[in-house]
């Protein structure tokens, strides 16, 4: 491999360095609060765990969309695709016998191994919140609210929280009697929003008119929650019905909120993983062709390793959040400008003490010895194209600081007992 090739990335990973990073993480501590705000104790898991963790009959992603290797034991480990399914098992191990609500948060990276579009990142940092122990609309409801608040809180304004019940799409399939293969013909075609070859595969299939046409009905039982109570006259399917009072029951907690404003509805959603139970939920804003955040209820997913609990989560696309944001041309402030201490090398030992005491009062500092070769303007470049906002140059007499607004160029002179007090 040559030497200019190992200089790039593979598709679908980056770096992030400087003011991009620190957008990343300013974003990340902002939505972080908002979750530590609302009761949730962070967790980590491992990048890489076992195949079984993460296993298709789990309902998590597809073997082939995972970065699948060996170690030295012969086990099969995989690097996470999804975090729920790790905090489902450590949940199991570490909360066994607790039988009140536990509150996690989790911030990490997962990796899928798609073969989407060129430029899909494969390796995306996921930040949220599960909340085990928890059955009920309350808990749903909270869970919907917090996101909102951690979009609003890393600065989004313009976005919605599209909220959906697998309930109605699986009262639909057990009253269709269709086989397993052919239930998971009409879950991808719906999911693909293929709804002409769905409407062609019902139409051979023997089951009632009411199925098929609610079925084919399933692109329009999206938006207001009026538009989705009017779904009630499509079906009589008990299980369809009792998916729509519960999102009627949830809508009203959310309006308790005050968040109604930030909430549409879907019962054509299926989610991404099959092991979600109830409620499913994505956030969609402008200038992004995908969701940047997901979450849903999976009552059944702890169980399969050991613990019979309900669970409810979201986790935030952090990347694909950030790109939104740039595209929107939202403001991230950072809040690390920094400085530069530029010093003449005869006065090195001033610099080190007005170092340490700046850096103790909390300013973000880097020290820079001047060489004769460079002027100030060439360090008023390096500060430009490094995102740091202001140099302090002691010059050779040690008796003042030249204060230098490197946005604007801007300076002024101060004595230097004015910053060693």
């Amino acid at each position: 491999m040559s030497q200019k090739k190992l200089l790039h990335t593979p598709d679908g990973v980056r770096d992030l360095y400087y003011n991009e990073y620190a957008k990343k993480a300013a974003v990340s501590h902002h939505i972080h609060q908002v979750l530590k705000l609302y009761g949730y104790r962070d967790i980590q898991t491992p990048t890489f765990e076992f195949f079984d963790i993460f296993s298709q009959d789990k309902g998590s992603v597809a073997a082939k969309d995972m970065y699948k290797f060996v170690d030295r034991d012969g086990n099969t480990l995989v690097l996470r695709p999804d975090i729920t399914p790790s905090i489902a098992r450590c949940t199991s191990k570490y909360f066994m016998e607790e039988d009140m609500p536990v509150r996690l948060s989790y911030c990490g990276e997962v990796f899928q191994n798609n073969s989407g579009y060129r430029g899909q990142l494969k390796e995306q940092t996921q930040i949220g919140g599960e909340l085990v122990g928890d059955a009920t609309s309350d808990a749903d409801a909270e869970m919907i609210a917090m996101l909102i608040d951690c979009l609003l809180a890393a600065g989004l304004q313009n976005f919605q929280v599209e909220v959906g019940h697998i309930g109605f799409y699986n009262g639909l399939i057990e009253e269709s009697g269709l086989e397993e293969d052919e239930q998971e013909q009409v879950r991808d075609l719906i999911a693909n929003k293929n709804y002409f070859a769905l409407e062609e595969l019902l139409r051979e299939k023997e089951m009632s008119q009411e199925v098929k046409d609610a079925f084919i009905q399933l692109p329009k039982l999206f938006g207001t929650i009026s538009q989705i109570q009017a779904a009630k006259d499509i079906t009589s399917n008990p299980v369809c019905l009792q998916a729509i009072a519960y999102l009627e029951e949830l809508y009203e907690i959310v309006q308790q909120y005050g968040l109604e404003e930030y909430i549409t509805f879907d019962l054509g959603m299926l989610g991404n993983f099959k092991y979600y139970t109830g409620i499913i939920f994505n956030a969609y804003t402008y200038d992004t062709g995908a969701p940047i955040a997901a979450g849903g209820r999976y009552d059944r997913l702890i169980r399969q390793y050991g613990k019979d609990t309900a669970s409810i989560g979201f986790g935030i696309r952090l990347d694909s959040l950030l790109t939104a944001m740039n595209r929107q041309k939202i403001a991230i402030d950072t809040d690390i400008i920094g400085t530069i201490l530029l010093y003449d090398r005869k006065q090195k030992a001033l610099a080190i003490g007005l170092a340490g005491k700046l850096r103790k009062e909390g300013s973000s500092l880097q020290m820079m010895k001047k060489y004769y070769e460079k002027s100030i303007e060439d360090y008023i470049a390096y500060a430009n194209r490094s995102f740091i906002g202001e140099i302090l140059y002691i010059d050779e007499t040690g008796e003042t600081v030249q204060v230098i607004q490197c946005g604007s160029g801007a300076s002024r002179v101060e004595k230097i007992d004015a910053y060693l007090k």
